[in-house]
């Protein structure tokens, strides 16, 4: 009798497609091997972690070497519910951890799992700013049609007045109630945000970020110190180079305003690729993860779940409408902007979706 032989899976294949960090160390605890959601969660990248202790390589397992080594030493393992580790002052991630003792490299290891507990919370939190933003965008094209159309009437009746008193005096009374009528309209203009969609074209986001860079070191003069931290490995991306500077150069002008009073301003640009990465409810095999970072006070608290509606600022001076417009244009890409904020660190994420290579 003869039997139809099945293809088989490589392990690596099956582990690449999972939503479960997994990482697998030697009996040194030196990395040998970790997944795209391990990635992910830790944010590291895998050219860089290969071969490296895992302390170094993730930093996240620092304060956790002892047990590990333990582990390798007695060859078990052990099970860790809602764990939170931290990498230095990044926000920490909390996970389940499984330690299972194995073979590796013909030596004692260990395979450790990571289950992240707040992706579902993230994944629900997108849906909510997405929800807010449809919801925003509503409540200002309603709002704008409710005032371009008088606006219009009013523009009109001072020009005409203007025709039948052309003297001086009521000259000057017409020409107020225009500029003033003009600016209002350039003010629901501006809530609408731009009116064209995306010329998408190869763009490399390190490049853009230099340009903004450029911009708020231009603003700002020496007394800002702006920082660099980019992901070599990053691909170009299809996108409107215009509209992600202006989105950028948005929350970049925040920020470097946030700073004025802080005695050593600093201002961090940041990227990542993020694996197997659920975007407003869409998941996608890469994204990547431009961070905008200041280490100024703060956003309120009272504030924080509002800062995306048109005319919310911290701000005398501000229009609050850098930061709608901004997450106008990256939801134009497909994208979507999310904020963390605690007194010495606020960080602007834009996620953008990865070409499929």
């Amino acid at each position: 009798m003869k039997f139809s032989s099945r293809p088989r899976l490589k392990a690596e294949s099956v582990l690449e497609g999972t939503t479960t960090g997994v990482l697998a160390v030697d009996g040194r605890l030196c990395v040998g091997y970790l997944n795209p959601a391990a990635e992910n969660l830790f944010g590291v990248s895998e050219g860089h972690a290969l071969g490296e202790p895992l302390h170094i390589a993730v930093p996240h397992f620092a304060n956790h070497m002892e047990r590990l080594r333990e582990a390798v030493a007695k060859s078990s393992g052990f099970i860790e519910r809602e764990l939170e580790m931290r990498r230095g002052h990044d926000r920490p991630v909390t996970v389940d951890l499984v330690v299972t003792p194995s073979i590796f490299n013909k030596q004692n290891g260990l395979v450790i799992e990571a289950t992240a507990l707040d992706r579902h919370l993230r994944i629900s939190r997108d849906e909510w700013l997405q929800a807010q933003f449809d919801a925003g965008r509503q409540l200002v094209r309603g709002l704008a049609h409710e005032i371009k159309n008088p606006l219009g009437g009013i523009r009109g009746a001072a020009q005409l007045l203007e025709q039948e008193f052309p003297d001086s005096l009521h000259r000057e009374y017409t020409q107020v109630i225009t500029r003033e009528a003009d600016r209002l309209q350039n003010l629901v203009d501006r809530m609408l945000g731009p009116n064209r969609m995306p010329v998408r074209d190869h763009l490399n986001v390190h490049a853009m970020l230099e340009h903004v860079r450029h911009l708020i070191e231009a603003e700002a003069g020496e007394r800002l110190t702006v920082e660099r931290d980019y992901d070599p490995s990053i691909p170009d991306i299809d996108a409107d180079r215009e509209q992600l500077v202006q989105a950028a150069l948005n929350i970049a002008r925040n920020a470097m305003q946030a700073l004025e009073d802080v005695p050593s301003p600093t201002l961090t640009l940041r990227t990542r690729v993020r694996r197997q990465h659920t975007i407003a409810g869409v998941l996608h095999r890469m994204a990547v993860q431009i961070d905008i970072e200041d280490n100024g006070p703060g956003i309120p608290a009272s504030l924080l779940e509002k800062i995306f509606y048109p005319m919310v600022t911290t701000r005398a001076s501000g229009s609050g409408l850098g930061l709608p417009i901004s997450q106008y244009l990256v939801h134009g890409h497909g994208g979507i902007i999310e904020c963390h904020s605690r007194p010495g660190c606020t960080t602007f994420s834009i996620y953008l979706p990865l070409p499929a290579s």
